[in-house]
């Protein structure tokens, strides 16, 4: 774990996304990425390479079509969305537990209007495949969407596969689910109760702030430990993929302790 610092300006670097390439976890049920060289050193000199995949994978964003009929694609959001002031809000949770409006008061009065805020439960240090990092983690609440809406903030990230809490997704009981077919009986035989009844609705949490117009980022990881609870600038620029509803992204948190640095006026030199 470490920051970079760019000599020249003194600002410091830190790295939120999992890496990616062959073999990152996936959402259970989709296919495997694969990656397979088209073209390589030893037979033609040069290598290039062939991708095939769901973008719902690594650390990634979704855009509000994802989940809100026709809500805007990744290429039609405005791309200062993705660039700008913002802030980690530390707030560890355990397995099934919900990220509600009361931790997000607790620790959100450092929360400013159109940040970009990201959660760090602590479920990043289990990225991989596992049932326990997919269907035993924490998730958003209703209510926490709600807050942060109110509060104005134009992009939002956990550290988790989901926004939702799993049960609120296929990986239970919604949707064709459950894609891990043992999940819903395990939540049942550990909490006694009845995922039915806890989790009437499907990505609750997560429709309202794409229907808000906020899209969000899953599988925030890296080094976020080390700038949780500060306040920074973050760049999560996705491609711009025409009619695309989600895109994995390089997510990078800038802090600038001297405040000398300042961007360029875009003058002519």
């Amino acid at each position: 774990m470490a920051i970079e610092q760019e000599a020249a300006t003194g600002l410091e670097y830190c790295e939120l996304s999992h890496p990616f390439g062959h073999g990152v976890p996936v959402w259970p049920g989709d296919d495997d990425v694969l990656i397979w060289r088209s073209v390589y050193h030893a037979r033609d000199g040069v290598l290039s390479q062939k991708l095939s995949m769901n973008m719902h994978c690594s650390t990634h964003m979704t855009a509000p079509v994802h989940l809100v009929q026709g809500g805007a694609f990744v290429s039609q959001l405005p791309i200062d969305l993705f660039f700008g002031s913002g802030v980690v809000l530390d707030i560890p949770k355990g397995k099934w537990e919900y990220i509600t409006a009361d931790d997000l008061e607790a620790v959100g009065h450092i929360v400013e209007d159109d940040d970009i805020v990201l959660i760090n439960t602590g479920w990043h240090r289990k990225y991989s495949d596992s049932l326990e990092y997919f269907g035993e983690a924490p998730g958003l609440s209703e209510d926490a969407a709600d807050w942060l809406i109110e509060k104005g903030v134009k992009l939002v990230g956990t550290d988790t596969a989901a926004i939702d809490h799993p049960m609120a997704t296929n990986l239970a009981l919604h949707r064709g689910g459950p894609k891990m077919r043992y999940l819903p009986g395990d939540y049942e035989r550990d909490t006694g109760r009845d995922p039915k009844v806890d989790f009437p609705k499907w990505h609750p949490a997560h429709k309202k702030l794409l229907e808000a117009g906020i899209p969000t980022i899953s599988n925030v990881g890296g080094d976020i430990d080390l700038i949780s609870g500060k306040r920074g600038t973050y760049h999560a620029m996705p491609w711009k993929w025409w009619d695309g509803e989600a895109c994995v992204i390089n997510l990078v948190a800038i802090t600038d302790p001297s405040g000398a640095y300042r961007i360029e006026k875009g003058v002519a030199a």
